[in-house]
């Protein structure tokens, strides 16, 4: 099955990257994947498999059935949406929508997803129970596909066992994967705050009420919530930014706006952190005779690899490309909504390199110049199907 699964991933590789570039060049940004999902749909069709669509609006999902299908299911995920970036590359596949890029690899998620579709569909009489392909919308925005896809009963009809999600690696070399068991991904939270105050002539601060000095205290002060506050061996990371004080050299502005992202591991730690980030800046900004209106919007929970689920992904991709080409993975303080799914399943999030110096593949994801090494496609294709036949063969 091992050399079977190789062999097809290689035979359908030109496909996949072309339809990797096919996606690059036609991005479309969360919950706005109308194209993409038409397309994915399609080729769906195309290879003989009937989708299931409008999951979520915008959602694909897939049942590819073996011999006795009822007996075992595992799910595999692919997003599918882009970033609001302007691409920079250089390259025959370069983005056609203004604005808009494939700068985290969902391009590279979805084709490979695709490819495994195709694999599985010819390998369906050689193995037992079902794969359930899931194409999510909207991973890069709060409140996350997953949420939506789970809420619209994606984990039902039938239930999967297990479920593995695959994610670009830029700082991993092409051909190799990486996992870690157990806590992985950070919860993500997005941070609004007004500071208010009274504005005036520059000259004459006496007279006014300076958000901007307000909310330059609060940006130094908030940072006590990692270094003087968080537990000790809880990651923990508050970071601005986005600050607009709309004054002039000689304008101090009535009110200040910044934005930012509060990540963490632990749920009891999280809600603590918020209320002392509130009390602390209401605290400050009226100390200093201003006010302030502090929004945080609850975005992701962190993702924790359900560890025998892990172990025995790692061993099977360690037979499918070989120990040298596996490693170990450090935390990564990054947010995923692929952590919804984990809290409602077993479920393994792992990376896939698509770095290549020598080519100078080095850019990392969320930059206008990210791209990858297209040899990862194939990889991440056969690899993704090795994974769920090995685990349906699991009692």
């Amino acid at each position: 099955m091992l050399d079977q699964i190789k062999s097809l991933a290689n035979q359908y590789s030109e496909e996949i990257i072309s339809n990797r570039r096919h996606l690059h060049m036609h991005p479309e940004l969360s919950f706005h994947e109308k194209k993409t999902a038409r397309f994915v749909a399609d080729y769906i069709r195309q290879i003989g498999l009937t989708p299931q669509e409008g999951i979520a609006d915008t959602g694909v999902v897939v049942l590819i059935e073996g011999k006795n299908p009822e007996s075992k299911t595992v799910a595999l995920r692919a997003d599918m949406d882009a970033l609001p970036i302007t691409e920079a590359n250089d390259v025959p596949y370069k983005s056609l929508n203004e604005g808009v890029m494939h700068a985290c690899g969902h391009d590279v998620h979805t084709s490979s997803l695709l490819g495994t579709a195709k694999i599985l569909h010819a390998l369906r009489d050689q193995f037992e129970g079902s794969v359930k392909l899931v194409f999510q919308p909207g991973e890069e925005k709060i409140p996350g596909g997953a949420s939506l896809m789970i809420r619209d009963g994606v984990l039902q009809n039938p239930a999967p066992n297990g479920m593995f999600g695959q994610h670009v690696a830029p700082n991993i070399p092409v051909g190799k994967v990486g996992f870690r068991e157990g806590l992985y991904m950070a919860s993500t939270d997005e941070i609004y705050i007004k500071v208010k105050g009274k504005g005036g002539h520059g000259a004459m601060p006496e007279y006014n009420i300076d958000p901007v000095l307000i909310a330059a205290h609060l940006i130094v002060s908030l940072q006590q919530i990692v270094s003087r506050n968080a537990p000790p061996k809880i990651p923990c990371v508050l970071s601005f930014g986005k600050v607009i004080a709309n004054g002039a050299t000689n304008v101090i502005p009535n009110e200040v706006y910044i934005e930012g992202t509060f990540r963490t591991m632990d749920e009891v730690w999280r809600e603590k952190a918020h209320k002392t980030m509130v009390k602390m800046a209401e605290g400050i900004a009226e100390a200093m005779g201003g006010s302030c209106e502090f929004e945080i919007r609850k975005g992701y929970p962190f993702l924790k690899n359900h560890p025998e689920l892990t172990r025995r992904a790692k061993n099977y991709a360690i037979d499918y490309l070989g120990a040298e080409n596996v490693l170990d993975l450090d935390i990564w303080m990054a947010g995923e909504d692929f952590a919804f799914y984990t809290q409602h399943t077993d479920a393994c999030f792992y990376r896939l390199g698509t770095r290549n110096e020598a080519r100078g593949i080095i850019s990392s994801v969320h930059t206008p110049t990210f791209d990858v090494d297209e040899a990862a496609l194939p990889l991440g294709a056969g690899l993704m199907t090795w994974l769920a036949l090995n685990e349906l063969q699991i009692v």
